[in-house]
């Protein structure tokens, strides 16, 4: 016999799986809340529940966080988990405190379908789209490490491309969003993608209002290619940023578009000038994001003149463009430096 999956269930299919093995009715809630508010990974630790019944959901059921493979603190208090799933692959997840708000970034797939030569997980090729359960369990088992505080934000800019993998992100996401689950607002939630046009369409359409924030970096062809020559090839700057203006936004909502600071690729006061003029007729603003360094890349992160000149160009056009915070440089948490395997030192 297949044992169910209470993480892959809603409350509804919770309900019917307890009377159909025999429990109360009532013992649903009481799982539930264990499951998504006490933040336990094992079914004997739900003790309202009498031995007979936990042996029986035992039985007939899983309830497992993902292993914890590793977990590393960063001098300035952001958090790296290397986590198992079931089938033997490795993701990461990156904690992040801030004042009054704790974000965690979480992983989408274990790799990455895409090739964006600045970012550290398309060394790792894309291994498998995770499911939607293995998505909302990296919420549940990072959250029972932080018991003292609660996740505020989410982010889906950890491994792999959100958007490829749809469907299951969709589902997550209504689970996240959901009172009856995590219950975080769509407001505090954004999802990355290097730029797949069809899905930004179903998405920015779709049931889920989370924030979409788009992987922008460059402001030619030329330079989008040698960058993110995968999905540049598929989606040119002028295929996606036109789609993008024929998509209805709800009132105040805007389009971020995220900006990796390269130096000497993309980072000159031209493209600066040049991004002002992609940028017209879109409503958004821009996160401007210093290149975070890794073992054998071959990029660099600009001068902090050059950013700061780059950054007064694009307000001075009356953009809205916001210096990202590097956060866990020193352990390779950080933006880009993701990629699911053992802790290695940073160069």
């Amino acid at each position: 016999m297949i044992k169910k999956n209470l993480l892959a269930l809603s409350l509804q299919e919770l309900k019917a799986f307890v009377t159909e093995i025999g429990l109360k009715e009532y013992r649903t809630q009481q799982i539930f809340a264990w499951i998504y508010q006490q933040y336990t990974g094992n079914i004997h630790e739900m003790t309202n529940l009498s031995i007979a019944d936990r042996t029986s959901l035992f039985e007939k059921a899983t309830l497992q966080h993902l292993k914890i493979v590793t977990q590393q603190k960063s001098n300035d208090g952001t958090e790296k988990f290397l986590l198992e799933l079931e089938d033997g692959n490795q993701i990461e997840s990156v904690l992040i405190p801030e004042d009054r708000r704790l974000t965690l970034c979480i992983s989408t797939q274990a790799g990455c379908t895409l090739d964006c030569t600045f970012c550290r997980t398309a060394e790792e090729k894309l291994k498998k789209n995770l499911r939607y359960d293995e998505i909302i369990n990296q919420v549940l088992t990072v959250q029972k490490q932080a018991p003292d505080r609660k996740i505020t934000h989410i982010v889906l800019m950890g491994m792999g491309e959100p958007l490829a993998n749809l469907p299951a992100v969709t589902e997550a996401l209504q689970r996240i969003t959901s009172p009856l689950f995590f219950g975080i607002s769509p407001r505090r939630i954004t999802v990355s993608t290097a730029g797949l046009v069809p899905q930004i369409r179903e998405f920015l359409t779709g049931p889920t209002s989370a924030n979409l924030s788009i992987s922008l970096n460059a402001t030619t062809d030329a330079v989008r290619d040698q960058i993110m020559p995968k999905v540049n090839k598929l989606y040119p700057l002028g295929t996606l940023l036109s789609s993008l203006k024929k998509i209805p936004l709800p009132s105040r909502k805007k389009i971020t578009f995220e900006y990796v600071l390269l130096r000497g690729i993309n980072d000159s006061a031209e493209d600066a000038r040049r991004l002002v003029r992609l940028a017209h007729g879109i409503r958004c603003k821009i996160n401007l994001i210093p290149f975070n360094e890794f073992p054998q890349s071959p990029y660099r992160c600009p001068t902090d003149q050059t950013i700061l000149t780059f950054q007064a160009i694009l307000q001075k056009a009356g953009l809205i463009a916001m210096l990202r915070k590097n956060r866990g440089r020193d352990i390779l948490a950080a933006c880009g430096q993701l990629r699911g395997d053992q802790p290695r030192p940073v160069c």
